[in-house]
């Protein structure tokens, strides 16, 4: 008997009997694999879900439920935000570095309103307010938030400043389970098959072309023919521990991964069927020090007293480099005006405290005249509205000279940073699997964090970013896919 591997397709010629026909074959139930399968029911394909847990959810489910959104929509422009599609292109370019995939940056920022409205009508409800201030995410049920570093340099030079965060209007945290469930819904409504409990241990292959996938159900393998496509929605690989030490290991120094059984095989079945995995040492992280928003008025410095980024950066942005320190933590720097408990759930503990930055300088162990100096320059050109190390701007550049003063510890393993992998699958903008040669594998698609997409640079993630690439680009996977 031919060996299932993820990393080998099995031989359509070796499947004695098809379990189950159909269309289109998507695997993974969250917000992609959903979007996906309803964008190929929509067509009149037959549809089959196929997900490893037991219900619908996935990464997209663990988070706030923000999909960033701009070009104009009905929330920016009550709140008097400009935007336009140009801008959103520009900031996405910039957002994505070295790792921008250009062409779906332009595509989704041109489609950016249209598919605003495409998920008002399956169902996902906004209130439309805006939220003034610094947020992670929103407690009440608002709509629009700064979830990136827009309004930050270097970005605010190259795109004009607006809020692009799309809250779905729910109350508290976590509004990613209400979108998920909402998107299920829709897709049941068009008549996808779902199947729970489904393992994908292996594609089919016919020839050059997918034709098809192994699931294993009740330890049982069963064999699934899909005449038009198969479309991997399975997340990314931070559960793997093996895949994060081979591709991305600077994760290995932090200790809160975010993931739903992500453990990358849909990547492993992509590569092994020929396609291009890309950027794989790229990774998001943060920790939740902005929390209370006082404290992003503080100063980061890592242990030899040095800044490092502009602190009014979105709150991943400044934990990714603070992630490229050298050591095992950096402090966060507060005065008397700025300092509040912090959250709980943040893990920071105060590491020194002091009536002067000298005394805090002692206590931290540092070399005499380092974080002090760091200090009296930052605050002599705070007084003045500057920073010319680093381009911060006011409110949030504010002089941290109202002692006693405080450093805060964040320290990589301890604290909470959260984190998870953004490399994965190359793919066209509709969603097809691309080799090293930039060819598309034969009835192979794929979506979200099992790609390398919007979100492709961790310095330059914004919230939200994720779930508009994972709704967006797997509607289209659905719809290619579907066009067999």
């Amino acid at each position: 008997m031919t060996d299932i591997s993820l990393h080998t397709p099995y031989p359509a010629s070796a499947v004695a009997a098809w379990d189950f026909r159909t269309d289109v074959a998507v695997v993974g139930f969250g917000a992609a694999g959903a979007c996906a399968a309803i964008e190929a029911a929509e067509t009149g394909a037959r549809v089959m879900l196929f997900e490893r847990g037991s219900g619908s959810g996935g990464a997209s489910a663990l988070s706030g439920g923000e999909i960033y959104i701009g070009g104009g929509t009905d929330a920016q422009r009550a709140a008097g935000f400009e935007d336009s599609s140009e801008a959103l292109a520009a900031y996405l370019q910039a957002a994505g570095g070295p790792c921008a995939d250009e062409a779906k940056c332009d595509l989704y920022a041109r489609e950016s309103l249209a598919h605003y409205e495409w998920l008002k009508a399956q169902g996902i409800p906004y209130r439309g307010n805006y939220l003034p201030g610094k947020h992670i995410e929103p407690t009440d049920d608002s709509t629009l938030i700064w979830s990136g570093s827009e309004a930050a340099a270097p970005f605010c030079d190259i795109a004009p400043p607006t809020p692009r965060g799309h809250v779905i209007r729910h109350m508290g945290w976590g509004g990613g389970r209400p979108l998920v469930d909402l998107l299920e819904a829709r897709a049941r409504a068009l008549g996808v098959e779902v199947v729970t409990d489904a393992r994908a241990v292996a594609l089919v292959r016919d020839g050059e072309r997918i034709v098809g996938l192994v699931v294993r159900i009740d330890n049982q393998n069963r064999f699934v023919r899909a005449e038009r496509g198969v479309i991997l929605c399975t997340g990314g690989f931070v559960m793997n521990e093996d895949m994060r030490r081979r591709y991305c290991p600077e994760t290995l120094r932090l200790s809160s991964p975010i993931g739903d059984q992500d453990d990358g095989s849909g990547i492993e079945m992509g590569m092994g069927a020929g396609g291009d995995a890309i950027h794989m040492e790229q990774f998001f992280t943060t920790c939740p020090w902005t929390m209370p928003e006082p404290q992003a008025c503080g100063v980061l410095v890592n242990r030899a007293g040095q800044r490092f980024i502009n602190e009014d950066c979105y709150h991943g942005r400044v934990s990714r480099f603070a992630v490229d320190q050298l050591g095992e933590r950096v402090f966060l720097l507060l005065d008397n005006a700025h300092f509040s408990q912090p959250l709980d759930l943040a893990g920071m503990g105060i590491a020194g405290t002091g009536d002067t930055w000298e005394e805090v300088e002692a206590e931290l162990e540092m070399a005499p005249g380092t974080l002090s100096a760091t200090m009296a320059f930052y605050n002599a050109h705070a007084r003045e509205g500057a920073d010319p190390l680093f381009g911060k701007r006011p409110p949030i550049l504010t002089p941290l000279d109202q002692g006693p003063f405080v450093a805060l510890e964040m320290h990589f393993r301890d604290s909470f940073f959260s984190f998870f992998t953004l490399g994965g699958l190359r793919t066209s903008v509709d969603g097809e699997v691309l080799d090293r040669a930039g060819e598309p594998v034969a009835g192979l698609f794929a979506a979200g964090r099992t790609t390398s997409g919007l979100p492709a640079w961790g310095h330059g993630y914004s919230s939200g970013m994720s779930l508009a690439d994972c709704t967006y680009f797997g509607r289209r996977a659905g719809r290619r896919a579907a066009a067999g």
